[in-house]
């Protein structure tokens, strides 16, 4: 049986505890106590949470444990001496850590994740980086596994963390059986993007929306700058001005984005061809699409359709 905490404090996000059920229902399906699962604090007693729900916990005391698991908050709180001298502890003593949400800050005040990849919540990633600059934060992951070190996106990304624990320790075919009677999608990959493309790109104006919109049913296309100006009713150097003003990001970047998450789809749910999907996503070539993917995810195509190829065997 593995010894499992969760760390909480005064302020922690309440769906942050929807990791405790996906240890809870590995033990029913597994139909042993794999995981004993306790609630953690500095101080032990009652913790209230960001909700105003209020759980109880036991005492930091022995930092041994197969997995910690560090939960967030929404505001970023400092956090205390006491909670950072054990989650460096039991980083230490501890099989493996990890982090739900912004738990990634206590991790990183913590020195754990110095010289590691690490993510967060979108929304929060830029300001881990400026904090913690010895962090290689990727602001758009689900979750990362840097050795024994795991980080995790916010709110309902620490079940797809949970699940990949579970799957990590008990195989892929009992979190598939957890994720189903969790009624999940069985885990979304480590690499996935937090949010699409197009809700990346947002723009205020009909013109670039109009742009973009039209990239996304043409990606088959060259697209070049004058192409989207066009659609546009602009200059090209109006358009690239507008566009990145709007988005923050260049043409280029953004068509690379839009083209990239359309292959990763074809790459997970159809049958043809990498060369076929790099060809019918715009891509010069199946190398180049093959390096764009690595960018964007840290992955290239073959491990995403691996994945769903697996996915797809198990539901048989």
């Amino acid at each position: 049986m593995q010894r499992l905490g969760i760390v909480t404090f005064p302020g922690f996000q309440i769906l942050d505890l929807a990791a405790a059920a996906v240890f809870e229902v590995a033990n029913l399906v597994a139909g042993r106590m794999a995981y004993d699962v306790t609630l953690l604090s500095e101080n032990g007693g009652a913790v209230v949470s960001s909700s105003g729900i209020t759980v109880g916990t036991q005492a930091f005391a022995d930092p041994t444990f197969d997995t910690l698991i560090i939960t967030g908050d929404f505001g970023i709180a400092t956090p205390s001496e006491g909670l950072v001298k054990f989650v460096a502890e039991a980083a230490a003593a501890s099989r493996r850590i990890a982090s739900i949400c912004t738990g990634a800050f206590i991790l990183a005040a913590a020195g754990v994740l110095n010289g590691r990849r690490a993510t967060t919540h979108w929304a929060n990633a830029r300001d881990l980086q400026r904090r913690y600059p010895a962090v290689k934060v990727e602001e758009d992951r689900i979750f990362i596994a840097d050795e024994k070190v795991w980080t995790s996106a916010g709110m309902t990304a620490c079940v797809d963390l949970s699940l990949a624990l579970v799957e990590a320790d008990l195989g892929f075919g009992l979190s598939k059986s957890v994720a189903q009677k969790l009624v999940v999608y069985h885990r979304r990959t480590g690499g996935q993007s937090q949010f699409s493309a197009m809700l990346e790109l947002d723009s205020k104006s009909d013109r670039i929306r109009q742009a973009l919109d039209y990239a996304k049913r043409n990606l088959r296309k060259t697209l070049s700058v004058g192409e989207l100006a066009e659609v546009a009713n602009l200059s090209a150097r109006q358009f690239s001005r507008a566009f990145r003003a709007e988005t923050g990001q260049s043409p280029a970047k953004a068509i690379e984005s839009l083209r990239v998450e359309a292959a990763k789809s074809l790459v997970e749910e159809s049958r043809h061809a990498i060369d076929v999907v790099a060809r019918e996503t715009g891509f010069a070539d199946p190398e180049r699409m093959r390096r764009a993917f690595i960018r964007k995810f840290g992955h290239p195509p073959q491990t995403f359709r691996r994945v769903a190829n697996r996915t797809a065997v198990g539901n048989e």
